[in-house]
Order: structure tokens, then C-alpha cells, then sequence
């Protein structure tokens, strides 16, 4: 027990390589601000700019006096009188939505707005049942609302899971790609050629401290949404946490073949946003991917990120575990395996 041969397991090269790479990061200031800050300010942005919140109310024009008395029945309206001159500027100015006349010889009425606007088509169905029911439209079936509000049905429920994906992307990407392909860059990497350290210690390195600031970045991001705009998290805390440990590796594991044998942190910038930029654009990061057309899912599918954020969304809003996640963690660990494969065999020291 004593012997002073015997190395402690802080003393292990591959712990050491990881306590280097996370004292770079917290050096760096702009890095932390990227990593930790920035997600919660987006977070708060669009949290704050798409808040659930009752329906607005439209303004639209009516040219005569007894359309407007027709269409101030309607609650969701508010409604102007002016004159037919003056009805067609504040539409092409975009003062009001609709503006509603005569019809031709008198009889109806003729709706003119902008059909591109959906403030334009709304305005159009709110306005036309207040005049039907002006003129004695009688509902043949009756209805009524009922109004969902909970927690996991709005905007920003949909959107923290989203942005936690792309935080682990990104940080892990351009946090291992741009640090291996700097150090290459300084002649850094020579120097560890002649030391006995093998190269999968020093890879791995770059992924267990990952793992690190995962703790932070992830937990900061999660406790904002869940402290700030009650963001539900019924899922296992356990389960979330693996899926967030599964996901950074598999990042991480991408960031390093990305940057196996690219010299200048140009190029590596380059191929990095090479390979992030279609995750951002199809993986439902801000809205659904089910929006793209369906031969296009596939493709979505298979994508690393659309696998957290899926499982992720799961885990958090609905309250999945292992098992209702088996299929996108089996993407995340097919990734990482071929990924850091590949990463070992075509990594280059200079």
C-alpha cells in the first residue's frame, strides 16, 4: 500500500490529459460565454418572444356602417370605419389585416387582404362568420372550447430540449475539433510523439472532458428552463443524464475525426460547420422536423442530433426511459462507434 511506485489514479496520464483540457476551457472566457451563457439567453429570448398567451386581437377596416356594426360582434376584431381610399392604404401599409366592402351592385361583401399574411387569412375567417351570423346563419352543430395550458404543450417546452441537443453539438464539435487542430497548428502535438503516451489516451482525453463540462452546461440549461418557465421534467433525472453523457460522447467522437488530419483551424472550421449545418437546419431544433417531406425523413432520422433531441424530448415531456428510447440511443452509440473507429485510424500527429 505504501509503495511509492505505485501510481494513484489522479497520477494516470489519461486523467491528467482531461484535467488540461477542462482547465483550457475555463480559461477561456469567450468559450464559457458560448457554451453556458449563450444557450440561456436564447432560451430567454424565445421563450419570452413565442409565451403562450391569449390570441391577439386583429384590426381590419369596414367601409360602411352597418358592416362594421356586423363585424364588431366578432370579439377577436377590432374594427375601423373608413372610407374606401383610405380602407386600401391602411391594408397596403399594413395598419390593418383585412379591409371588407360592398360587394358589387350592393349585395355581399368582398374581402381584400394579403393572402401570404396569416394575420390577412385569419382576419378573413373571423370577419366572414361575424357577417354570416349577421345575416342569419344559424350553426347546425353547436361547440365549444376547451383550453389546454399545462406545462409540455407550449412553445418553450418544445424548444429547451432542442437547444440542449444543440448546445452538446456544438461545444463538442468545436470544442474538440478546433482544440486538436490548434494544438497541431502550434507543433504541440510533436512534442507528445515522443512520449510513451498512446494516441487512443490522448482522444480519449478530449472526450472525458467533455464529460466534465457536461455537468455544467447541461444542468445550467436544464435548471433555467425548469426555474424560469416551469419546463417539465418527467422523466427519470438518471435517464436524462446517461442520454446527455451518451450524446456528448458521440459529438465528441465526431469533433475528433473531423480533426484527425486537417492542419489550419480554417479548414477544420470550415468542415465543422460543413457537418453541423444540415443538423441545424433538419434535426427540429426549432420546429418540427416532421415539416420536411417524407422522403427526406430517412435521411433526418439517421442524423445524431434528431436522436437527442428526439430522446431527449421524450425523456423530458413525456417521461420516457430505456426502453421507449432504445431506438435513438442505438443511433447516438452507432455513431460513436463508427466515428471514434475511424477517428484512431486516420488521426495524424503533424
Amino acid at each position: 500500500m505504501n509503495d511509492p511506485r505505485a501510481k494513484r489514479w489522479f497520477d494516470h496520464p489519461l486523467v491528467q490529459l482531461s484535467a488540461v483540457r477542462f482547465r483550457e476551457f475555463i480559461r477561456e472566457p469567450d468559450a464559457v460565454f458560448w457554451v453556458l451563457l449563450f444557450p440561456i439567453l436564447m432560451a430567454a429570448g424565445l421563450g419570452l418572444a413565442f409565451r403562450s398567451r391569449p390570441q391577439e386581437v386583429l384590426r381590419i377596416a369596414a367601409v360602411t356602417p352597418a358592416i362594421a356594426q356586423a363585424l364588431r360582434a366578432e370579439k377577436l376584431l377590432e374594427v375601423q370605419e373608413l372610407s374606401s381610399p383610405s380602407a386600401e392604404a391602411a391594408l397596403r401599409t399594413g395598419t390593418v389585416a383585412l379591409a371588407v366592402a360592398p360587394g358589387p351592385g350592393g349585395s355581399g361583401v368582398v374581402y381584400r387582404f394579403d393572402d401570404t399574411n396569416p394575420e390577412g387569412r385569419n382576419a378573413r375567417i373571423l370577419a366572414d362568420r361575424a357577417i354570416q351570423r349577421a345575416g342569419g346563419r344559424i350553426d347546425p352543430i353547436a361547440s365549444a372550447d376547451r383550453l389546454m395550458r399545462e406545462p409540455g404543450s407550449r412553445y418553450i417546452d418544445f424548444l429547451i430540449p432542442g437547444l440542449l441537443g444543440l448546445n452538446i453539438m456544438s461545444s463538442s464539435i468545436w470544442g474538440l475539433g478546433y482544440g486538436i487542430v490548434d494544438a497541431r497548428r502550434r507543433k504541440l502535438l510533436k512534442r507528445l510523439i515522443a512520449t510513451p503516451m498512446p494516441k487512443s489516451y490522448y482522444l480519449l482525453a478530449f472526450v472525458l472532458s467533455r464529460l466534465l463540462m457536461l455537468v455544467v452546461e447541461a444542468g445550467v440549461l436544464v435548471a433555467f428552463g425548469a426555474l424560469v418557465f416551469q419546463v417539465p421534467l418527467r422523466g427519470s433525472p438518471v435517464v436524462l443524464g446517461g442520454l446527455c453523457i451518451i450524446a456528448a460522447m458521440s459529438f465528441s467522437a465526431l469533433g475528433l475525426l473531423i480533426a484527425s488530419r486537417v492542419q489550419t483551424t480554417e479548414a477544420v472550421s470550415g468542415m465543422m460547420n460543413l457537418v453541423m449545418l444540415p443538423m441545424w437546419i433538419f434535426s427540429g431544433v426549432f420546429f418540427s422536423a416532421q415539416r420536411f417531406p417524407n422522403v427526406l425523413h430517412p435521411f433526418i432520422k439517421s442524423l445524431p442530433l434528431t436522436a437527442a433531441i428526439e430522446a431527449l424530448r421524450a425523456n423530458m415531456l413525456q417521461g420516457a426511459g430505456w426502453r421507449e428510447i432504445a431506438p435513438q440511443l442505438a443511433i447516438l452509440v452507432a455513431w460513436l462507434g463508427v466515428a471514434f473507429s475511424l477517428a484512431l485510424v486516420r488521426f495524424r500527429w503533424r
